[in-house]
């Protein structure tokens, strides 16, 4: 973990509002995510954690509030042009991967390269290389997303991520649907890259042994807003009982609030 940057945040959500229909997803939404840190969002299916983080990078349009990125607020912006400058910084880590199925596994983590730099072709693969081999896998680039196991695609979703060497990365439940053993790898593959990027990292999860180990801080969502922000032990100690029972995994401790 990774504790530069307290007290300098590089994202504030401020009074987010976003509803599907009469489903309110954000209510009032306020977040502060400091630069350099790793920041956790947590809590039950449906209280906006995912959507919080695609707002971010236009994604999804937030119905009212701000959300600043370094200076920005691109809560106000209204075209998608408006957010090419935010989206290469920001990389997303989506939940299923979303690797083109037609290209390969080098041409995958290519494709961001291709669409902001201009490079060589020799300096196209000599970054598509290091990023695979960052994540594991210096030997996958002519494999076909149809070959690679579940773990392998999550990983190669990560390379592709990074491959502009991002100063933001947001991971959408980067170890769901994965065994304990890989959970454990990717877990281990973000602290890594943590290490050698610097970069901050918000990470939607319902993976508690994971956010222990990831966390700087954590944000516990209910009810489309942040219930408490802290230290994950604070969490874990946390005079709010739903808090205390959600993260332990216990039911009847959290059925009762």
């Amino acid at each position: 973990m990774n504790t530069a940057g307290v007290n300098d945040p590089i994202i504030r959500y401020v009074g987010v509002y976003k509803s599907f229909g009469p489903q309110h997803v954000c209510h009032d939404f306020n977040l502060e995510v400091n630069r350099g840190e790793t920041l956790t969002i947590i809590g039950a299916s449906g209280v906006g954690k995912t959507v919080s983080i695609k707002m971010l990078i236009g994604l999804l349009d937030a119905d009212q509030g701000e959300i600043w990125f370094d200076g920005m607020d691109v809560a106000r912006f209204t075209r998608d042009e408006d957010f090419l400058s935010v989206r290469k910084r920001v990389a997303m880590v989506f939940q299923g991967s979303a690797l083109f199925d037609s290209m390969s596994v080098f041409d995958n983590v290519a494709y961001p390269l291709r669409e902001q730099l201009q490079l060589s072709s020799k300096e196209l693969k000599a970054k598509v290389e290091e990023k695979l081999s960052w994540v594991g896998l210096p030997n996958a680039s002519a494999k076909m997303p149809a070959e690679l196991s579940g773990g392998m695609k999550k990983r190669i979703g990560l390379a592709r991520a990074i491959a502009t060497d991002p100063e933001v990365i947001l991971y959408d439940e980067p170890t769901a649907g994965l065994d304990p053993i890989n959970t454990v790898r990717i877990t281990d593959l973000i602290l890594s890259l943590q290490e050698k990027m610097h970069c901050t990292s918000i990470v939607v999860t319902h993976d508690i042994p994971s956010a222990v180990r990831l966390s700087d801080r954590a944000a516990f969502l209910q009810g489309g807003r942040v219930l408490q922000c802290g230290k994950m032990d604070e969490l874990m100690n946390s005079k709010n009982r739903f808090v205390r029972g959600f993260l332990a995994g216990d039911p009847k401790l959290a059925d009762e609030v």
